[in-house]
C-alpha cells in the first residue's frame, strides 16, 4: 500500500541512520520499525516478571441488606431535593 506520512525530523534521521547501517532501504526499515512497535503489546517485555490478577469475592458484608441501602439512597436524594427546592422558595 502506498501512503504519505509526515515524520518528525529526528525520527526520520534515526530511520535513515538505521537504513544506512543495515544496508536496507528506508522503506524496509520504516516497515520493520512499525511492525516492531505494533507487536510490543503482544509480548511481555524481556526481564519483566509476569503478574497475575486474582479475583476477589465481591458483594456486601454479612448483615448488609442491599434493599435497605437502596431505600437509604432514595431517602437521601429526596431530602436533598426538598432542601434545594425549599431553599429556592426562601
Amino acid at each position: 500500500m502506498r501512503t504519505t506520512l509526515t515524520i518528525d525530523d529526528d525520527i526520520a534521521a534515526a530511520l535513515k541512520d538505521r537504513a544506512r547501517a543495515s544496508g536496507q532501504s528506508f522503506m524496509a526499515v520504516v516497515n520493520e520499525v512499525m511492525r516492531s512497535g505494533l507487536s510490543v503489546g503482544d509480548k511481555p517485555l524481556p526481564g519483566r516478571p509476569r503478574f497475575k490478577v486474582k479475583s476477589a469475592r465481591r458483594g456486601f458484608l454479612r448483615g448488609i441488606d442491599p434493599l435497605k441501602l437502596n431505600q437509604l439512597v432514595d431517602d437521601i436524594e429526596v431530602e436533598d431535593f426538598l432542601r434545594k427546592d425549599h431553599g429556592a422558595n426562601s
